[in-house]
């Protein structure tokens, strides 16, 4: 990535040679710009929730296309590529309007029919690329989001993939004859996140903690009986703080109806009340 950076800013340097005034001090603000994010940028696989990178890469976008649309016009076709990209929706509106003015400048120095016949073939292009990044979120992007660990590292998930991962350890469970249980901890709120890395500390790597709240914690365990599940349980339990409050259910137990946060962390009469596994 940052050899791609700094590539793509040497390319908008050599472009400047010969651009119009205003297009070439939007071609080296692009370039500064690529170098000093390739130069300061720590990469990771977290995706950025500041914005401020993509609107600069719209603005000079546009900027670029309005200070010599005769010269730039080629580049109305990277609107296209934007929309390959997942992005919220204020993004996709603010591509939209991009693409659009874009095309508005590109069409005043072209005849009409040409316009025509680049506008058409744009929006089937961005149309088609859209729907490939629609794609893809269908496909990973929702378990993706649902399974982001909260702890690098650590099988700490939020609370949404419980209810994802219920149904299948349930059926994994029958499957295999072994024993599935649900374990609930309640904890003080400063002592949340440790407890959760203890926890995660003391489980296999085929089980998961999971964050509830900010005071509750839910633990999947499996093991080959009750009487093991029992002695983990109370293992877990004495490990935690002695204010801690541990609850659990069996899988088994929990029946075909639908299963919701509220119903594992309170005595629900949907489902057969947790029970006390420690003090």
């Amino acid at each position: 990535m940052r050899i791609n950076l700094l590539l793509a800013a040497a390319a908008l340097a050599f472009w400047s040679y010969g651009a119009p005034a205003p297009a070439a001090i939007a071609l080296w603000v692009g370039a500064f710009w690529l170098l000093l994010t390739a130069t300061l940028m720590d990469f990771n696989l977290r995706r950025s929730r500041d914005l401020s990178w993509q609107l600069l890469t719209i603005l000079l976008l546009l900027y670029l296309i309005a200070a010599a649309p005769e010269r730039h016009g080629i580049l109305v076709w990277v609107w296209a590529a934007f929309f390959l990209l997942p992005q919220s929706r204020m993004m996709l509106t603010f591509n939209v309007l991009g693409a659009a003015v874009s095309w508005v400048l590109v069409a005043l120095a072209t005849p009409m029919a040409q316009a025509l016949m680049l506008l058409l073939a744009l929006g089937v292009l961005s149309l088609l690329a859209y729907a490939q990044s629609r794609k893809l979120v269908d496909v990973h992007g929702s378990s993706v989001r649902q399974r982001l660990r909260l702890i690098p590292g650590l099988n700490l998930w939020p609370a949404e993939q419980l209810l994802r991962d219920l149904n299948r350890e349930q059926i994994r469970a029958k499957r295999e004859n072994i024993h599935a249980e649900v374990m609930i901890v309640h904890v003080k709120r400063h002592q949340l996140w440790s407890c959760a890395q203890r926890l995660c500390n003391l489980t296999h790597a085929f089980e998961s903690v999971y964050r509830l709240d900010g005071s509750s914690l839910a633990v999947l365990l499996l093991c080959t009986d009750p009487h093991d599940m029992n002695e983990r349980r109370q293992r877990l339990c004495s490990a935690l703080p002695g204010d801690t409050r541990c609850q659990y259910v069996a899988l088994s137990e929990l029946g075909s109806e639908p299963i919701t946060i509220k119903s594992l962390t309170r005595q629900s009469v949907a489902i057969d009340a947790p029970r006390e596994c420690c003090s």
